[in-house]
Order: structure tokens, then sequence, then C-alpha cells
């Protein structure tokens, strides 16, 4: 019975560490518009709606933000496309946002709208960006 604890226990304890390697590098998709170089670009267009729970005040559910991001290639406008950034969504905005990242920046990890609410404060429309984190 103790060699099959420890066996798990190695087991486990080295899925652990092999998780920590992995350093998450991110990029921000900004509302700012740079159009001067060639390829791909993604604007936030818009917030329509920040609906997560802020800190220092408890809820029900998470909540979600309803953002619109332009596409553009090149100066070329193509498309906006209006994005729910949730939990329950992610795995469809990563979808999303895989299409039109670089090849290095596909293995995406987290998508975030930044900055984060705060109980009391209200945010500038124009501070907010959307964080892609990903592994290399």
């Amino acid at each position: 019975m103790k060699n099959i604890l420890i066996a798990v226990l190695l087991v486990f304890s080295v899925s652990l560490f092999a998780q920590t390697g992995q350093n998450s590098t991110f990029v921000k998709i900004t509302q700012k518009k740079c159009l001067k170089n060639k390829g791909t670009k993604l604007i936030l267009k818009e917030v329509l709606s920040d609906s997560r729970c802020p800190e220092g005040v408890s809820c029900i559910w998470a909540g979600e933000a309803k953002v619109v991001v332009s596409v553009y290639e090149g100066k070329k406008f193509i498309k906006d496309e209006e994005l729910v950034i949730s939990g329950k969504n992610h795995q469809i905005n990563k979808e999303w946002f895989i299409k039109y990242l670089s090849p290095s920046q596909k293995n995406i990890t987290s998508i975030n709208v930044v900055p984060y609410p705060k109980e009391g404060v209200k945010i500038n429309p124009t501070a907010y960006y959307i964080k892609i984190g990903y592994i290399k």
C-alpha cells in the first residue's frame, strides 16, 4: 500500500513541476490604431458593457465584458466582431483570436479585459484593453 501511495505522489509531483516551466507571455489589444505595418491587426474598438463583479464585492456570478474588436489587414478595415469575454466563452474567444494572431501567439492560456473593476472606482473607457496570455 505504501508503494502505491509513493508512486501516486511521485506522478503528481512530476506533473506539478512540468506546469511550472511554462511562462506566459502577453499581447495587448489596445484602442490605439497603429496601421503602418503590414499584416493583420486587432484593435479594441469599444467596450459595450462590463458587468464583471468588482473587487471588494460579493456577487452571485462572475459577470462578463462585451467588447467590439476591429480586424484590419494592413490599413484596410475587414470587420468588427462583438465578443463576450467570460469564463464560459473562453474556448469560443480563443478560437476567434487564434485566427488573427501570429503563429507564435496561438497557444492561448488566458483572455482578459483590463482593468478589472473595483468597488467605487469608475473606469475611464479609454483605459480598457484586452490582455491575451500565451505560451511560446
